[in-house]
């Protein structure tokens, strides 16, 4: 394997690694907890490995993914890309109603937590200033809106970010799920992060790939292995936890995983070839598809975030690239 491969975040000046650290597990969300130690180690290996480019999110655990991520980049801020976001709020009313949510996740109802999606500019600036605090920084490299919202106009938005940025508080701007129409109001922004795997090309289908593609803006895909589906790994017999996600979602039925376990077997003869895992191949074939530019990817202790950033060292050929295309659209789709 070769070094960590750094492509341009869109037209930004900065080179992100092209997996990046996401950090969403580490907030405790979905998954059953997070151990903070194992999170922080999760961290410092992914730096350790060539990986710069860190995501993150206030929402994720109300504030402790980003207190995390900042306790585990002290002494080694200059080795990270932090990236974070904006626009979802708890502590404060305003804006466009999301969801009720305990520790844990969404609730039905009225719970501990109502989240909201604002972009105003007083609620930008509120937010950006509570994460730069927690992440022990004066700087945001790339500022990403979370969510987009309806009742500030977009235009209103972009404003405030800019502001942001010619006051050194933020180098790069950028947006997450969103749609064509809103990325062409936004304008000239970095990036787009958004849901993308080898099974699920939505944003494919719905015209963004093409748009980011034409605009020269990189795009940024979550849940790239499919919350581990996609990793060839996932015993069908597991029991998923209360707390987790996974646990009744038809996704990740016992019949669902044995299929795709057999699919990602067709793999293996390229994985041996390069010496890498069925989960490597995933990632570094998933960075070759069109217009995806970094692959984020969830650890929660160090050997997963090691195994995750080899992902960003494979090269594969085309012609590789062509006959795992192939599986996938012959198994998995």
């Amino acid at each position: 394997m070769s070094e960590m491969l750094h492509r341009p975040l869109g037209s930004s000046g900065l080179q992100a690694s092209v997996v990046g650290l996401g950090t969403f597990a580490i907030g405790g969300w979905f998954y059953g907890g997070a151990d903070e130690k194992d999170s922080v180690k999760a961290i410092q290996a992914s730096l350790d490995n060539g990986v710069n480019l860190i995501d993150t999110a206030p929402i994720y655990g109300y504030g402790l993914s980003e207190t995390v991520v900042g306790k585990a980049i002290k002494g080694r801020r200059d080795r990270a890309l932090l990236a974070t976001k904006v626009g979802l709020v708890w502590d404060w009313p305003g804006g466009e109603f999301f969801m009720h949510a305990d520790d844990r996740w969404p609730t039905s109802g009225p719970s501990k937590y109502t989240v909201h999606k604002n972009l105003k500019p007083e609620s930008i600036r509120k937010e950006l200033e509570s994460s730069l605090r927690r992440l022990g920084t004066d700087y945001i490299d790339l500022y990403q809106t979370h969510w987009q919202e309806s009742t500030t106009p977009i235009e209103v938005t972009m404003e405030a970010l800019l502001k942001l940025k010619q006051e050194g508080k933020i180098r790069a701007i950028g947006v997450s799920n969103v749609t064509v129409e809103q990325l062409k109001v936004y304008g000239n922004v970095a990036s787009a992060q958004e849901k993308y795997s080898l099974i699920d090309r939505g944003i494919a289908d719905k015209g963004l790939v093409d748009h980011c593609a034409a605009k020269g803006i990189a795009i940024l895909s979550y849940f790239t292995l499919e919350q581990g589906l996609l990793t060839g790994t996932l015993d069908p017999q597991r029991s998923f936890p209360e707390g987790d996600m996974r646990k009744n979602d038809a996704k990740f039925s016992k019949d669902n995983r044995e299929r795709v376990n057999r699919a990602l077997k067709l793999f293996g003869p390229i994985a041996a070839k390069h010496g890498a895992s069925i989960a490597q191949v995933v990632i570094a074939l998933t960075a070759m598809q069109r217009g995806i530019s970094h692959v984020l990817i969830g650890a929660r202790n160090a050997r997963q975030a090691v195994e995750n950033a080899k992902g960003g060292t494979l090269r594969l050929t085309a012609e590789e690239c062509r006959e795992l295309d192939g599986i996938v659209a012959s198994n998995l789709r």
